[in-house]
């Protein structure tokens, strides 16, 4: 199969020009300090999690990519809104008959912002480099991988040791980001990629700058500017909006207050689905919820309809996996655990653990602490002991519980597309699951035909409920709130990156 996009040359306007300039030359390295909200040139958007720097090989989180991934960094493809994969700095690309080998031609004009030409070669090490370089468990998904050939500086080829359905997907992914061969020793500080914008200053603990930089390969976004404000407190960037210091909520993280913006002409409500989980994480590995019965007990004792109406203003969509509606294998299995106290009450008895205190260790994000203190309750009233604490998001929830598992339960949103193989299917993950049975599911999913992949999907998200190996509270909505003006913003966010290349202003 062959996939093709006409290129275009794009001219630059001698207006898009000065308007550079105004920006410090749009160059890497230099400083700009951004313009006001209502510049037509430049875009505000509010967003509630800051990245801890700016290096996503090396640090987990789904802050950085959301940030630079399409933006700063390129991939060879790319998802569109309805989640197909579509060409990026790869114009075509083809599959060899045994499903192993793909034949990728490259855009022979792309140009990383240090100067450097983008060919086949910088390709080959992007790709080599994720097992060799990454620390992330992402860097699993390119295990598959045998050879990368640089067989022209515009053809790529790669082959696979075996068949994937899945590599291609995960191309599209940060571990996809296509890097410069002589760009990547200040990643956390200055990353070099080959998209239309460059980080062009950060305010720690307030705002990231991207400016436009000129000789971009592609089509020239609208914004000469973006600058992305980071934001603890949720009325604080809903103020933010209100007075014109913002143009965009990224993620409205108070559901409850859009009345403020539905009805008021000035502003426009965008409302569709993500691929975020809002995940009850529970440690499979110790403490109380190594005990199956007690992990049972807490998915029957969460009253999954009463906490979204409480904690997000009924907003969230109920699933009962870890699988959103935008994938293939979804089904709805809310009705594996329905809501049932008493059967907890007893779950936990034959357990053996009652008595012991639960640590729910949350991050301080505002979907964790408003859910928390519900499924705190809930839980308490179905006879468990939980104590709630709150850990700094991302430095101190990252190292206390992802990365050293010291918790029994913590609540976190798992936006990153397709994540269930992440998750659950690596024993080590923080959740500490560990099934066999699953991870052979997972195998066979990958190596099989599209309709075996489908069944054998399915069965692994069956398993997982089964066996209680977390709790899904609820699917995060996609809540933007933006001027009334600003155009193309995405209904539906179903990658890592928030695409700012189709933003504009009517």
């Amino acid at each position: 199969m062959r996939h093709d996009r006409r290129l275009t040359r794009h001219i630059r306007t001698v207006a898009a020009t000065l308007a550079c300039l105004l920006l410090a030359a749009c160059s890497a390295g230099s400083l700009a300090t951004g313009s006001a909200a209502n510049s037509g040139n430049t875009l505000t958007i509010g967003l509630a999690a800051e990245p801890a720097n700016l290096d996503f090989t090396k640090t987990e989180g789904a802050a950085i990519p959301q940030a630079l991934l399409y933006n700063v960094y390129e991939n060879l493809v790319k998802l569109d809104q309805s989640a197909k994969i579509r060409p990026g700095l790869a114009r075509s690309w083809s599959v060899s008959k045994d499903r192993k080998t793909y034949t990728f031609q490259l855009v022979k004009d792309a140009r990383f912002s240090n100067g450097a030409p983008f060919t086949a070669e910088d390709a080959k090490f992007s790709i080599e480099r994720v097992t060799s370089d990454w620390t992330l468990m992402q860097k699993s998904q390119m295990d598959v991988v045998d050879k990368v050939q640089a067989v022209s500086p515009t053809e790529l080829k790669v082959t696979l040791k075996r068949p994937s359905n899945d590599w291609l997907y995960r191309m599209t992914t940060r571990v996809g980001a296509m890097f410069s061969r002589t760009g990547v020793s200040k990643l956390a500080t200055e990353p070099v990629g080959t998209g239309p914008y460059v980080v062009k200053k950060w305010n720690r603990g307030d705002s990231i700058t991207l400016a436009r930089r000129d000789g971009y390969w592609g089509r020239e976004p609208h914004f000469a500017s973006v600058v992305l404000k980071y934001f603890k407190d949720p009325t604080a960037m809903n103020n933010a909006l209100l007075t014109g210091t913002i143009n965009v909520i990224g993620t409205m993280q108070t559901p409850d207050a859009l009345y403020r913006f539905e009805n008021n002409p000035k502003y426009k409500v965008i409302e569709g689905t993500t691929n975020g989980e809002v995940v009850l994480s529970l440690n499979n590995g110790s403490g109380p919820l190594r005990n199956p019965k007690a992990r049972q007990a807490v998915r029957y004792a969460i009253d999954h309809k009463a906490l979204v109406d409480t904690c997000w203003g009924g907003r969230g969509k109920l699933i009962g996996s870890m699988v959103p509606p935008t994938d293939p294998w979804y089904q709805n299995l809310t009705n594996e655990y329905p809501y049932d106290r008493d059967k907890a009450r007893k779950l936990l008895d034959e357990s053996g653990q009652a008595g012991r205190t639960l640590r729910l260790r949350l991050p301080t994000l505002p979907y964790a602490t408003a859910c928390g203190t519900v499924v705190k309750s809930q839980l308490e009233q179905a006879g468990f002991k939980v104590k709630l604490d709150q850990l700094e998001f991302p430095a101190a929830w990252l190292t206390t519980v992802f990365k050293n598992a010291d918790y029994d339960m913590s609540i976190i949103g798992h936006v990153e597309p397709r994540d269930m193989q992440t998750v659950f299917g690596n024993k080590t993950s923080y959740i500490r699951y560990d099934n066999p049975e699953f991870r052979g599911l997972l195998q066979k999913a990958d190596q099989g035909t599209q309709e075996e992949q489908i069944t054998s999907m399915r069965a692994a998200a069956q398993l997982l409920s089964k066996d209680a190996a977390a709790d899904w509270l609820f699917l995060l909505p996609n809540l933007m709130v933006a001027d009334e003006d600003i155009t193309g913003l995405p209904v539906n966010n179903v990658s890592e990156s928030l695409d700012l290349t189709g933003l504009g202003r009517s």
